[in-house]
């Protein structure tokens, strides 16, 4: 199988993320944090390698600050559901997941309001003029994607949290399509809350991710429970990573989670960012001069874009595009890929869009094969 759908969840995963589950599952297989057995200890301590590896990575201020959670949308429900209140504003932006819009739709039933700014691709300057024109008075929180699961457009973060902190309001930062390919680094671009997918571009297994912030604390709870701290109180602790933290976590997809971020720092996130790249503008090229292709983006280029790439085979139902390619061995996603937003954005919200993202394993003559098949669909 050619598997192109890395956007989703990245395969295969390396021999040390899969070798580091397994391990886990034999030799961590008590509670970690729970007993004083020499196995729950061992269990908290490689759980510890990992907020460490995660801290390192992207530069939080320590491993305190990584809370481990079920996914990106866990972390992002944490953070949208924990900070505003009716009344509240929050600014967004017109290309969001699902992860991110359904959450504040929630909320504005409660009497949260939310604004939606205008992504101009390709103009940064344009971007950030709409977030600010997107601020009001009660605006409590800024909250957008790092970079399009759908068209790979990449939104000036920086700049925005550097805008948000120019109004002291917060950003919230969803690292789902980036984290492990583009670079993310805390300590000097502002963001306040990091969600992460650990599936995605950190190789880790499914069920894994991460929400990475100094201001867990100032969060409200969604969930409450035993976290193996203050068990006398009837409180939930206030501080980070156990007040996010509550149950039994997944052991085993933490130490292959650290075995992926261990992966990716060896591998390099530059070298690997530039190989995908390579592959997604020569897809880019290859597509372009085909009659029967709808291109909706301009050529990818690494300054405004992620390694994604989403287009259409002329009229025909992304769905049914999916199924032939599938057909010959090809695993794309196709569909709305929970994101109706950015359809929206390139008028697909019908049609749909047959998406392509390759990984660090893909190889160039699996991009010929895909563009060989495309070429016999009529």
């Amino acid at each position: 199988m050619i598997y192109l759908d890395n956007a989703a969840t990245t395969y295969p995963k390396p021999n040390s993320v899969r070798s580091a589950t397994a391990l886990a599952l034999r030799k961590y297989g008590a509670n970690p944090g729970r007993a004083g057995h020499d196995m729950s200890i061992a269990a908290a301590e490689e759980i510890y390698r990992c907020r460490t590896a995660a801290a390192d990575f992207f530069r939080a201020p320590g491993p305190e600050c990584v809370a481990f959670t079920l996914n990106c949308t866990h972390a992002l429900n944490y953070v949208l559901k924990g900070l505003l209140k009716p009344g509240d504003h929050a600014v967004t932006s017109c290309l969001e997941h699902n992860a991110v819009s359904r959450p504040l739709h929630a909320l504005s039933e409660t009497g949260v309001e939310v604004s939606a700014a205008q992504v101009y691709p390709g103009d940064n300057d344009a971007t950030v003029d709409s977030f600010r024109r997107a601020i009001r008075s009660n605006t409590r929180l800024i909250v957008c994607t790092h970079a399009s699961n759908v068209w790979g457009i990449r939104l000036p973060v920086e700049r925005i949290a550097a805008l948000g902190h120019e109004y002291r309001i917060p950003i919230a930062v969803d690292c789902a399509q980036s984290a492990g390919v583009l670079p993310v680094d805390m300590a000097d671009s502002g963001i306040d809350y990091l969600c992460i997918a650990g599936h995605k571009g950190l190789y880790g297994p499914m069920g894994t991710g991460l929400l990475i912030t100094a201001n867990g604390s100032g969060l409200s709870t969604l969930i409450e429970g035993g976290t193996g701290t203050n068990s006398a109180r009837e409180e939930q602790p206030d501080g980070m990573p156990e007040r996010m933290e509550s149950g039994t976590q997944n052991m085993p997809g933490i130490a292959g989670l650290r075995a992926g971020i261990e992966f990716v720092k060896a591998r390099g996130a530059d070298r690997i960012f530039q190989h995908e790249m390579t592959l997604t503008r020569l897809l880019y090229e290859r597509l372009a001069g085909m009659k029967n292709i709808r291109l909706y983006t301009d050529e990818p280029t690494p300054r405004y874009f992620a390694p994604v790439l989403s287009f259409n085979v002329g009229d025909l139902p992304s769905e049914i595009v999916g199924r032939k390619l599938n057909e010959h061995g090809i695993a794309v996603r196709t569909g709305l890929h929970c994101a109706p937003a950015a359809h929206r954005f390139f008028g697909t919200l019908e049609q749909g869009a047959v998406r392509v993202c390759p990984s660090v394993f893909t190889f160039r003559q699996e991009i010929d094969r895909l563009v060989q098949v495309l070429a016999t669909i009529r």
